[in-house]
């Protein structure tokens, strides 16, 4: 039997995120203010009548871990990327610093889709914050004022287990430790509610794996990531 985080997204739009879950029977997607994931639930499933339902503009969405078998000349399937999927298993150290604040507020909000927009701006949407609790530090920038200087939130999840996600740094803020204190900080917090922590990173981030490896996550396997999209 397939594990849950093999399909990330199917098992996230069947369970933690039921109620975004557009579509219907085995193709599913999120809205695409919040997220360009569309995901099957196996690769036998037909998607061409789905897709022209659930994809109505020229934008790409994004498959996790199981892709179709089969897809009609009017769709492309990009060569996948690969990402390692990590997992921890152990209690992380968390670097002393400054505190680490809930972005819960419309103005934190807002603070954070500036970073991401600026770092992280492939799969942030306006209401990505929806899916998850978001977390941030502040430190002032060079005129005085508090600028949201790193961030991590959680996006997929199933029973038992949670994503960390939209992990990042300003670039006014880099080689302080913000990443790893936030990471490690959430993971166990997670850990303490029952949930194992795991992360999608890409092959090509050499920096950031080393960084996750160093604190303790393990790759769990490598996922093939796909953007689907109209010919």
């Amino acid at each position: 039997m397939p594990h849950p985080l093999d399909n990330p997204f199917w098992t996230a739009l069947c369970e933690l995120h039921g109620a975004f879950a557009q579509g219907a029977g085995e193709v599913l997607r999120y809205p695409p203010d919040i997220a360009p994931f569309v995901a099957i639930s196996h690769p036998g499933v037909a998607v061409d009548e789905a897709l022209d339902t659930l994809l109505t503009d020229r934008e790409p969405a994004v498959m996790l871990g199981v892709a179709p078998a089969a897809l009609s000349p009017r769709w492309r399937l990009d060569p996948p990327e690969q990402l390692a999927q990590m997992t921890c298993d152990v209690r992380l150290q968390v670097p002393d610093g400054p505190p680490i604040l809930p972005l819960l507020d419309a103005t934190r909000q807002a603070d954070a889709r500036a970073l991401t927009a600026l770092v992280y701006p492939h799969y942030f949407r306006p209401r990505t914050m929806a899916l998850g609790r978001y977390f941030g530090i502040y430190l002032p920038d060079d005129s005085g004022q508090a600028k949201l200087a790193a961030m991590i939130g959680e996006r997929l999840g199933g029973a038992g287990y949670r994503e960390l996600s939209a992990i990042c740094t300003h670039p006014d803020f880099t080689s302080r430790g913000l990443a790893r204190r936030l990471t490690a900080w959430l993971a166990n917090r997670l850990q303490d509610e029952g949930l194992q922590p795991f992360l999608h990173v890409s092959h090509g981030n050499l920096r950031a794996r080393a960084l996750y490896e160093g604190m303790g996550f393990r790759t769990r396997r490598d996922l093939p990531l796909w953007r689907v999209g109209r010919v």
